[in-house]
């Protein structure tokens, strides 16, 4: 990430006062060292439990996702037996089982070209060795901690908010509307890859997140730290985007979603190893079974002239191992939203990686009004896609700071997590597509689609259009008419037209991973009443019932298809 200039409004409140770990080294001592192979791997397809959540285990078989020898960690007997030739390397600090790399640390180096070229040529199964980044781990990275912290703000429970200013961010994907009608982030999972969240464990405005259990965990990949909530105020900005509810102040895009941090980003310098810790971040979102990955991060130029190996002709997708990364992600099942880079007005000017990624949305910026920002970083990619795919409101927009007051900033950073927030509530409205089918719909449903830039891509997407167009066909005022209770449910479900109009034809239970659990024919037994019949053909029963007792408790979706159109209705199994 660009520390300078991916947030400019940030204020960085912190000092770094060990100095070890940051002094500026001419030499690199960390490796990154690619395999040609997993042979003989300790793992296999059918223990997928050893290296995946049984959430992740779930998505797979939800969208036909093969689990194969990608998804192995790297061979632990190949790290071993470098490790074991070369007493100089003292640890892994990087892995990527989809690129099949490890970066290895190797303090002690007087000729780092030697170590590359003796690892090559001892092992077989070394297919490239890259110098990475320089670190001292010798030295202990100490940040201090905010003096002031806000005091609690009332939250509302539902999902019709006082946006109060925030409400910038979100109308213009009428987004608010998308809440309203019931869909706010409930049972999915946002993993943030960020460079810290400074203070996000103390501020009283985020208490009822870890209350109600929606902060999943974190991760720090950085070597040296190893607490993702010091070092960085910027994740905390960004994600308040999308995890805020404070009543008439500040709501965000997805606020009763859960989340996972990941720091894959170093606060304190630019190193290509960077990348390495993205592509890791974006292998532990798919471990973790996440469904939507959003990263206000990219990648340039760095600190150090050797590390320099890629311009803008290198945004082709490939070249990047963060690039690759973000691309497997997405073929993962995962929305990957990335925020497109702030080059606009610099020497760089174009994306930067990984928003070059195959099948992502890279995310361009706007202000409330939909004027592009002309820090905005130019598509397209280099071999000629779209970029970015979509923008949002990065121009002015609205998140907190560190002591919990609402500030307005700007950057690519501020426009990805808007809308990543709500791709996850547009994913919890529409269970039934899958992830690169989201994407797509996200971009078909941009204002610039049939006539895509390079600066907005595809344009502003309307997400409650998207939402409405699929599930509302039938006019808002006969979906009105309809009625599943009682909701919250034990297990007898009545499904009732209040009005006797749009015959039902059949009803459609979907579990919260869009799984059909069931597709039932419907036959009125009154003027009012509808019930299930269990053959294919339309049959009297004396029934007003649907028997849903036999599911586990949970959040299901019921579909119910009418002459007109179709209606989708949240159901909670007790």
């Amino acid at each position: 990430m660009k520390k300078n200039n991916l947030l400019k409004f940030l204020t960085v409140f912190f000092c770094v006062f060990a100095t070890g770990i940051f002094t500026y080294a001419q030499n690199p001592n960390c490796f990154r060292i690619t395999f040609t192979d997993k042979d003989n791997s300790p793992y296999a397809i059918e223990r997928p439990d050893e290296f995946l959540s049984q959430r992740a285990i779930n998505k797979r078989v939800r969208f036909e996702i093969p689990i194969t020898e990608q998804d192995f960690p790297v061979n632990p007997q190949y790290v071993q037996n470098i490790q074991s030739f070369f007493n100089t390397i003292t640890s892994v600090i990087a892995t990527s089982k989809w690129n099949n790399s490890v970066v290895l640390h190797c303090p002690e180096v007087d000729n780092w070209q030697t170590i590359v070229d003796q690892i090559k040529e001892k092992f077989s199964y070394v297919k490239e060795v890259l110098p990475v980044a320089y670190y001292d781990l010798s030295k202990k990275v100490e940040t201090p901690l905010p003096e002031q912290i806000s005091n609690a703000i009332v939250y509302r429970g539902s999902c019709d908010y006082n946006y109060g200013k925030s409400i910038d961010n979100i109308k213009i994907h009428n987004g608010q509307l998308l809440h309203k009608a019931g869909f706010c982030g409930e049972d999915m999972l946002i993993c943030v890859l960020d460079v810290g969240w400074t203070a996000f464990d103390l501020l009283s405005v985020f208490k009822p997140l870890f209350e109600n259990g929606q902060i999943w965990g974190t991760r720090d990949l950085i070597p040296g730290v190893n607490d993702v909530y010091t070092g960085h105020s910027h994740g905390t900005s960004i994600t308040s985007e999308m995890v805020c509810n404070i009543d008439g102040v500040m709501v965000g895009t997805a606020p009763k979603a859960n989340y996972f941090f990941i720091r894959s980003d170093d606060p304190w310098r630019e190193q290509l190893i960077e990348e390495d810790f993205y592509a890791q971040a974006c292998e532990i979102a798919d471990s973790l079974g996440a469904d939507i990955s959003t990263a206000s991060l990219g990648y340039t130029t760095f600190d150090f002239e050797w590390q320099n190996i890629y311009t803008p002709d290198d945004n082709i997708g490939t070249a990047s191992i963060a690039s690759r990364a973000a691309t497997t992600l997405a073929e993962k099942g995962v929305i990957v939203v990335n925020s497109a880079g702030n080059e606009g007005n610099g020497l760089w000017r174009y994306l930067g990686r990984p928003a070059d990624a195959f099948n992502i949305l890279a995310v361009g910026a706007v202000n409330k009004d939909g004027v592009i920002a002309g820090f905005s970083s130019y598509g397209p990619s280099a071999d000629g896609r779209v970029k970015p795919d979509v923008a949002s409101v990065g121009d002015g927009a609205w998140m907190l700071n560190t002591v919990g007051g609402a500030m307005q900033g700007s950057g690519t950073s501020c426009s990805a997590p808007i809308i990543a927030g709500l791709a996850a509530c547009l994913w919890q409205a529409l269970p039934q597509y899958s992830s690169s089918q989201m994407m797509q719909l996200i971009r078909e449903y941009g204002d610039c689609f049939s006539n895509p830039n390079d600066r907005k891509g595809y344009g502003i997407p309307n997400f409650y259009k998207i939402y409405s167009d699929i599930t509302e066909s039938v006019t808002e005022e006969e979906s009105s008419n309809f009625s599943v209770y009682p909701n919250p449910t034990t297990g007898q479900l009545r499904i009732e037209s209040n009005k006797g109009i749009n015959p039902l034809v059949s009803v459609e239970i979907f579990d919260i991973m869009g799984k059909k659990i069931s597709s039932h024919h419907l036959i009125p037994t009154s003027p009012h009443h509808l019930i299930p019949s269990s053959s294919h053909h339309l049959i009297p029963s004396s029934s007003p019932h649907l028997d849903i007792s036999h599911l586990s408790a949970g959040v299901y979706f019921v579909k119910i298809h009418t002459e007109n159109g179709a209606v989708v209705r949240k159901v909670i199994k007790q």
